[in-house]
């Protein structure tokens, strides 16, 4: 639908350019009829038909992609979901067993954040992750760094700010 209206617009605006090459050349004329005094032999004429001709051959071009979009362009399938980003990162349970064998590996900082991100069921936005640790945002991003090369965690761009979400 919005391809239509595109399309539509177009040729709208390529009507309008034809309505300006036609006046601009009515008035190229008749400049060209008063101060040329040699007739069709004039190179002023010659001038005038050339930019005619490459004007209303720019004015077809936009109008046929004018006509492709109207008649051939595709519209963009929208679909509105009403997820979380929680919601849509479906991180995967982690068992007893494997918890404490990463515990084991890590330091007191990066279990902390571990920890809270494993508290949060496996999902948690980076700014929170901040606030409930205590951590400066720096420490953190170190952290999380480490912890995603390890092969750990991942993490997701959410407009300005990141969600963590545990691999294991």
């Amino acid at each position: 639908m919005k391809n239509r209206i595109v399309g539509i617009l177009i040729i709208g605006i390529a009507l309008l350019m034809g309505f300006v090459i036609f006046s601009f050349n009515r008035v190229l004329t008749e400049i060209v009829n008063t101060s040329c005094s040699h007739g069709p032999s004039c190179p002023m004429w010659g001038t005038i038909d050339f930019e005619t001709n490459v004007s209303i051959g720019l004015m077809i071009f936009v109008i046929v992609i004018g006509l492709y979009l109207i008649f051939f362009g595709e519209d963009e399938k929208i679909i509105t979901k009403i997820k979380t980003v929680k919601q849509r990162a479906e991180p995967k349970k982690i068992t007893k067993e494997d918890y404490q064998k990463i515990m084991m590996t890590l330091n007191s900082d990066e279990k902390r954040v571990f920890e809270k991100i494993a508290e949060s069921n496996g999902t948690i936005f980076q700014s929170e992750l901040v606030n409930k640790t205590n951590l400066t945002k720096v420490k953190i991003t170190r952290i999380l760094d480490k912890l995603e090369s390890q092969g750990l965690i991942e993490r997701r761009r959410y407009g300005m700010s990141n969600v963590v979400i545990l691999k294991n």
